[in-house]
């Protein structure tokens, strides 16, 4: 028996999240920031005033991954830290200017949401796996 490579769940998961990010990174480009910034600007503003670690653990994200994004967003003024009340953390929440450019992406995040959700309409596996293919082709 032949095992069909195609329909692996890791690759085809991996291969329509590197598209989606790269899709992403385009229409962000205008705005100075990457899909990873949108989410961590996202995250801020759900939640201010939370640890680095905090954030990390809500979006999945390695903590020196965020930190190293986060003094990038914080160099563009876009974010400010301020100190923890215990220990040596820092704790992390939106400047004006990201608050106001995090509004200006929102309607590009909705339309470009709306536009992904046309692909994946099916729940079925046989639809999934095509549908993450497809987006892998993005």
């Amino acid at each position: 028996m032949q095992d069909d490579f195609s329909q692996c769940l890791v690759l085809n998961t991996r291969m329509a999240a590197r598209a989606v990010t790269r899709r992403a990174n385009r229409k962000l480009r205008g705005f100075g920031v990457t899909a990873t910034q949108f989410s961590i600007l996202t995250a801020a503003r759900q939640r201010p005033d939370r640890s680095i670690t905090e954030m990390a653990d809500s979006i999945a994200m390695e903590r020196t991954t965020l930190s190293r994004n986060l003094d990038l967003m914080a160099r563009k003024g876009l974010v400010r830290f301020a100190g923890a009340e215990k220990g040596n953390g820092r704790l992390c929440s939106l400047t004006e200017e990201g608050d106001v450019l995090l509004d200006k992406i929102i309607p590009i995040w909705r339309a470009s949401q709306a536009e992904l959700r046309e692909k994946l309409t099916q729940p079925d596996w046989p639809s999934t796996i095509k549908a993450l293919q497809e987006l892998a082709r993005l």
